[in-house]
């Protein structure tokens, strides 16, 4: 195994890198000065992502072999790190924090671990106020913060982190991380793809998939313009280029969108999963998506 690993540190060090990946690898390191610790990890975990996959796209010799490799995924764990709970007459919040152990990338560990923990203090500090402008409103207010692992396999961990505001109506947003266990890196949606088509590609696929389930279900509404219909100034046009997603067990891209981004709250929180073969020509490699 040893041998093998040796060759393949060779042929890993022989492929050139392709001129677009050493300019985002490059334009990653410039931006890289002066910004915060938490912004670098994201920065130069999504250019050495890219980097990787990259070079095993360039590879089809290198993909090959390292699948031949036993798996060597990383037990990370997620635990409830604290959480507040407040009940104040009609006002309450319950915001449990969530916590990565068991990470040989530390710096990573410690900035999502930091990163969620000022998320929470910022949602309980939030929930303060408000508290205090329902006292006088004389209104009810509450905030239910937890974390869901969307996905936790040999390779990925996606976690979501939901928040759902209640003041008088409701509203829920997910925020998620995916994560690659094996090489203990995050990985961003750009950074699964060759170049920006992959957003029109993705939007085009969901508008088929929006219209596709109200014709077959009736209750269902999602805010897209059709051809006999008239001009909508909220209708859905494409995703952001760093939208909510995720990738689950059966290696697809799933988007998610938060309540009432593209439906009426009723709605809830929407989710599209991107058939892999839509993706095929914008995609950098199949190395997290098949």
């Amino acid at each position: 195994m040893d041998k093998k690993l040796d060759e393949l540190k060779k042929e890993y060090n022989q492929i050139p890198v392709p001129a677009e990946l050493d300019f985002v690898v490059r334009q990653a390191l410039k931006k890289n000065r002066g910004i915060s610790v938490m912004k670098k990890t994201a920065i130069g975990a999504a250019a050495a992502a890219l980097l990787f996959v990259g070079c095993v796209n360039a590879s089809p010799a290198l993909a090959r072999s390292m699948e031949q490799l036993p798996v060597l995924g990383q037990v990370v764990r997620v635990v409830s790190f604290t959480s507040y709970k407040v009940e104040d007459g009609g006002n309450s919040a319950h915001i449990e924090v969530p916590s990565l152990e068991d990470m040989n990338n530390t710096e990573l560990q410690a900035s999502l671990n930091e990163k969620y923990a000022a998320e929470s203090k910022a949602l309980y500090e939030q929930f303060l106020t408000e508290t205090k402008l329902q006292d006088v409103k004389g209104g009810h207010f509450s905030i239910d913060s937890g974390y869901e692992i969307k996905t936790n396999n040999e390779q990925i961990l996606s976690l979501a982190r939901y928040v759902v505001e209640t003041a008088g109506s409701s509203a829920e947003s997910y925020h998620i991380d995916t994560i690659d266990k094996q090489n203990e890196w995050l990985i961003t949606l750009p950074s699964l793809f060759k170049h920006d088509d992959y957003i029109a590609v993705i939007s085009d696929n969901i508008k088929q998939q929006m219209i596709s389930r109200m014709e077959q279900d009736e209750s269902l509404i999602y805010w897209i313009e059709q051809a006999d219909d008239e001009a909508m100034t909220d209708a859905f046009q494409h995703i952001s280029a760093d939208q909510t997603f995720y990738i689950n067990d059966q290696q697809q891209l799933v988007i998610v969108f938060n309540e009432y981004e593209v439906a009426p709250g009723y709605m809830g929180i929407v989710e599209f999963t991107i058939p892999s073969e839509v993706l095929a020509d914008v995609l950098v490699s199949d190395a997290y998506i098949k």
